[in-house]
């Protein structure tokens, strides 16, 4: 079987030819111009980034990517869909104004920005698959209507995927509200009561009010509330709050690549992933810690699992940063990141995953481009 192709890029530039230059020469190689756009509306996924939180996507990078498209007769928009969890991207008011305070707008990137699911997430196209967990994903209708699927991801970490890739940020990044609810259905966090300080961080971030202190001032999680959405889990830093059983946290990394399969099903599509300011934890907090590699380069791909192997590969062999939160969590030369900074995830379940269903292949070449 003949592998799949990942084209890669690294940092060094020179007189004439600087990043925006190297990412247009990246797209054009790995065969951009292969899909028809002429006409055609092309929907930009991405994440606009959390207010407080500074590692998501140079708006420069992407203003390439839309100028492009341009020329190729395409019609572009930058668009995501809103977020389950309390935030500044719960609703489209909020989420737009946070897209043009992080430089999304049309005199900074030449496109419009649109929420996909709507005011309040409601909006949504149901597409039909018949997987295993899912029979018709609730896709955000920008997203669904859209001709053409571009993908533009800031490959990180992710406390309930192991990392933040590409099929991350177009399964779960697509799902209207009620389809986020889907994907996190069964797979609700859990309390460890011995690594619990009371610092109450959980109680002040949960959008459900679905957890509050026993009668020793630990965190307790009402079920009947809880909707799994894991922002306790992120925002604690002390390993109380953590991803459930394996069953069910595989169970989600399975639903988010049904999402994304949907996403992508019978449209042109085309991925990109900037291995940059490499987090350990997702880019929908409002902060974010040092990374814990140095920037590594940007990639590109037809297939978003290829990419995404290939990006956790460069990952793995990149050197640790010292002082980053690896170094806290005991990691040795040689081990997997991801699975050391967030030791109850098992990332691998989602591509083994994606690459069964069809999705793509972890098999891939990688093409060095200068």
């Amino acid at each position: 079987m003949d592998r799949a192709k990942v084209y890669f890029t690294d940092l060094r530039t020179k007189p004439g030819k600087n990043l925006l230059d190297k990412l247009k020469k990246l797209v054009l190689e790995a065969g951009i111009k292969e899909i028809d756009f002429k006409g055609q509306l092309v929907a930009l996924k991405i994440h606009f980034g959390e207010p407080g939180n500074l590692s998501y996507i140079r708006s420069n990078y992407v203003a390439c990517i839309v100028k492009l498209i341009k020329e190729l007769g395409g019609k572009p928009f930058l668009t995501d869909a809103n977020t389950l969890y309390s935030g500044k991207r719960a609703n489209a008011v909020d989420h737009l104004n946070t897209a043009m305070e992080n430089g999304f707008n049309r005199i900074a990137v030449g496109c419009d920005v649109i929420i996909a699911d709507g005011l309040k997430g409601t909006e949504y196209r149901e597409i039909l698959i018949n997987k295993k967990h899912c029979t018709a994903p609730k896709i955000a209708t920008a997203i669904a209507d859209a001709d053409i699927i571009i993908s533009l991801t800031h490959f990180k970490g992710h406390e309930m995927t192991g990392f933040g890739g590409t099929l991350k940020n177009l399964g779960m990044g697509s799902g209207s509200r009620a389809g986020k609810m889907e994907m996190h259905a069964n797979s609700k966090p859990k309390i460890n009561l011995k690594n619990c300080i009371g610092c109450g961080q959980c109680i002040t971030h949960c959008s459900q009010s679905a957890i509050h202190f026993n009668e020793n001032k630990k965190a307790e999680i009402d079920y009947q509330k809880c909707i799994g959405c894991g922002q306790c889990v992120a925002v604690c830093q002390y390993s109380a709050a953590i991803v459930g059983s394996d069953e069910s946290g595989g169970n989600t990394q399975e639903k988010i690549v049904e999402y994304a399969y949907a996403v992508l099903k019978d449209k042109p599509h085309f991925h990109l992933s900037f291995i940059m300011n490499v987090s350990p934890y997702c880019d929908c907090w409002n902060y974010n810690d040092m990374a814990i590699v140095p920037d590594i380069g940007m990639a590109a791909s037809f297939d978003p699992v290829a990419l995404d192997r290939a990006c956790v590969d460069l990952v793995n062999k990149a050197p640790v940063i010292k002082g980053c939160i690896l170094e806290e969590k005991g990691f040795h030369t040689g081990e997997d990141k991801f699975s050391r900074v967030h030791l109850n995830t098992d990332w691998k379940i989602g591509l083994n995953y994606a690459e069964k269903i069809g999705l793509g292949s972890q098999n891939y070449e990688l093409i060095v481009v200068v």
